[in-house]
């Protein structure tokens, strides 16, 4: 999964590839193995180089607050939509959009209904990944024409959730 946060005030691209708790995080600067298994509400263990550590995680208004030690770090993950929305005819208001998973994982809402007008900024659908809930939003105006998934399934990189026209 690929993605740019915003980290501390600074917008960092991100790389992330991996599950079931183990990761390789590919930075600007680097790459970085990571072990991390969620041990209690906002509290993961990491293991990052070999050294472990704890992490106490919240997330208020789209924020996540990230305590690691002494340090706190302020991460914005920018809206993946921009990455995931894939538009027919050219523009997303114009030929429509195909909403696709960018990655594993389960869908958890589905904000919208067959038949029912969407603007750009309204949420579609909500993935679990990576223990993280992902919204993805509409890329532009448009009428859901499919939902092809429903909440509790399980999903793969490019499928289909829903198509917009």
């Amino acid at each position: 999964m690929k993605f740019e946060a915003e980290l501390d005030g600074r917008v960092v691209p991100v790389e992330v590839a991996g599950g079931s708790g183990r990761y390789r995080v590919r930075l600007p600067d680097e790459v970085v193995e990571v072990d991390a298994r969620r041990v209690g509400e906002g509290l993961w263990s990491l293991v990052v180089g070999g050294a472990a550590t704890v992490a106490e995680v919240s997330e208020s208004d789209g924020v996540a607050t990230v305590r690691v030690g002494a340090h706190t770090h302020r991460i914005r993950v920018e809206e993946e939509t921009r990455y995931l929305i894939r538009t027919r005819g050219g523009t997303a208001t114009g030929g429509g959009q195909v909403l696709k998973a960018p990655m594993p994982g389960r869908v958890v809402l589905i904000e919208v209904t067959v038949g029912q007008r969407v603007r750009r900024g309204d949420g579609l659908v909500i993935l679990e990944a990576m223990k993280m809930e992902n919204e993805f939003r509409a890329a532009g105006e448009g009428t859901v024409k499919e939902i092809r998934v429903q909440p509790g399934q399980a999903v793969n990189p490019g499928d289909v959730l829903m198509v917009i026209e």
